[in-house]
């Protein structure tokens, strides 16, 4: 398999998990979004961006975000249907300061 290559995101998220009020975190199981993923649902769906604009920021190709959106959607729906915790954390990425 090919080493991943480095995604650059514009900054961390603050709150690194996000979970229902219904049960304590302990009793949840949880969906792991890596900081790419995150960033990708940012650009996307945050910022409005085409995913061509999107994967240039990120310094891929549009299909590998269009992979890593998908993943992410899946696990952020998987978070909601399911009452499970989600938590934001990991990835091959930089966090780039600024302008991206």
């Amino acid at each position: 398999m090919r080493p991943k290559k480095t995604r650059w995101v514009k900054c961390s998220p603050g709150e690194r998990c996000f979970k229902p009020l219904c049960k304590p975190l302990s009793k949840l199981e949880c969906v792991c979004l890596t900081l790419d993923e995150f960033e990708a649902v940012r650009l996307a769906c945050l910022e409005g961006l085409k995913q061509v604009d999107a994967a240039k920021k990120l310094k891929i190709s549009r299909p590998t975000f269009s992979r890593i959106l998908t993943s992410a959607q899946r696990k952020i729906a998987d978070g909601l249907v399911n009452i499970k915790a989600i938590r934001i954390e990991g990835g091959c990425c930089k966090i780039k300061k600024g302008r991206i």
